[in-house]
């Protein structure tokens, strides 16, 4: 039996090939995938398939998900204890704005700004009763005024995030 050696370290002896494009590949270059060990040259080529989104997709994700957002806050102030059910729709329908407008293209980066401008967006709703509160302004009414926005910031970011991700929660 011949001896083989890993393609990018040729002091290396191993056995194991990608998967891919069958260059053998020692411990330190293989990366672990649902399909077996691949190099890391085609996991990177692999990836630049998915990530699909342009600048301007950055851009448009940021302005849409932070307007959006900040008309749901201010809704979700006004509407009390209906924020429980308001806050995942709110953040389903920015989600999907957001996967309309720029053309269903992907990047994981893409789908992390889209979660921060939501709550940019709603940071005003939350901040400003808080600055309120930390001035002395703190009554029972300051507080609830301050629950509802911050119920709206976690529940529509994580649900933008999630929606925008395709990350399907099990039951």
């Amino acid at each position: 039996m011949t001896t083989t050696y890993c393609a990018n370290h040729p002091d290396r002896e191993t056995g194991l090939r990608c998967n891919n494009c069958e260059k053998y590949i020692c411990a330190q270059c293989a990366v672990h995938t649902p399909t077996g060990y691949r190099c890391k040259e085609c996991v990177r080529g692999r990836q630049k398939v998915f990530e699909t989104a342009t600048t301007t997709d950055f851009v448009v994700a940021f302005v849409v998900g932070a307007l959006l957002s900040g008309v749901g806050a201010f809704i979700a102030m006004r509407i009390g204890f209906f924020t429980l059910f308001l806050a995942p729709l709110a953040g389903n329908l920015i989600a999907e704005a957001i996967r309309r407008l720029t053309g269903r293209r992907r990047s994981p980066r893409l789908f992390r700004l889209a979660a921060v401008a939501v709550g940019l967006g709603a940071a005003p709703f939350v901040l400003l009763p808080l600055a309120y509160i930390l001035l002395g302004g703190a009554g029972i009414r300051t507080l609830i005024a301050v629950l509802w926005p911050l119920i709206y910031l976690s529940l529509a970011v994580s649900s933008t995030y999630y929606r925008l991700a395709g990350i399907e929660l099990k039951r």
